[in-house]
């Protein structure tokens, strides 16, 4: 939505409104009326600080966690300072389109390296990778990854507009509970999961977004279970 500097600033989740119905993301955008929000589960949320902390103990001596050893094909992102910034809304990554003037931005879970270079350096010669934790309470059903891909498709979309070239891939890195002993002690399995990315195809999205916001309400989604509650307020 529009900042008080008048510039629109967009992420990653209001896109994926943008993508499941333009009415919602019109209202939500144009005229600050959004869509009913549920409790926020807070044991995701804790699992991801968790996770964050478990990741940064390995990355402070060079090593991935040994359950990610020979499954993905990246080295942790060494400069946990600078991760930190980009894991907080207040510093997230951010581009501005020269095209719309329109800021999109987008917290990372975390990073992974490939080097592509002979002599071992980061900058220049490395590509890299998102890796986003996500936290399940059942397995991972194939083509669920697709759900996150306008997501992935950002984070490629930053990095690339931040000078950091993306691998052309990214890794959703599922936690799922297999068993709970005693003292509460739970056993997770990990599963990592390949996801391509497009970085132009993020760019496509966010621009459309960008010029739905500067025209009329879009008519209702016939397939959309919010947009009788949004008619409540303003009308087709």
């Amino acid at each position: 939505m529009k900042t008080k500097d008048g510039v629109i600033r967009l992420s990653p989740s209001t896109l994926n409104v943008f993508l499941e119905c333009q009415k919602c993301f019109w209202l939500g955008q144009a005229k600050d009326i959004h869509r009913p929000r549920g409790i926020f589960p807070s044991l995701p949320g804790g699992m991801d600080l968790l996770i964050k902390k478990y990741f940064d103990r390995f990355r402070a001596i060079g090593k991935l966690p040994p359950e990610l050893e020979g499954k993905i094909d990246v080295e942790l992102f060494p400069d946990n300072e600078l991760l930190n910034k980009w894991r907080s809304w207040r510093s997230a990554l951010a581009y501005q389109d020269p095209e719309t003037g329109a800021v999109l931005s987008g917290m990372l879970d975390d990073l992974g390296v490939q080097k592509t270079g002979s002599n071992g350096e980061l900058f220049g010669s490395a590509k890299y990778v998102p890796l986003d934790y996500k936290t399940r309470g059942f397995d991972v059903k194939e083509g669920g990854e697709n759900f996150y891909k306008n997501q992935l498709n950002c984070y490629g979309l930053l990095l690339r507009e931040n000078g950091m070239p993306p691998a052309g891939h990214a890794f959703l890195l599922y936690y799922i509970p297999r068993e709970v002993s005693e003292k509460g002690v739970t056993q997770f399995e990990v599963v990592p999961k390949k996801v391509e990315i497009n970085p132009d195809e993020a760019l496509k999205v966010f621009r459309g977004a960008v010029e739905l916001i500067k025209g009329p309400m879009p008519k209702t989604h016939s397939e959309c279970e919010y947009c009788a509650w949004g008619n409540d307020f303003l009308t087709d």
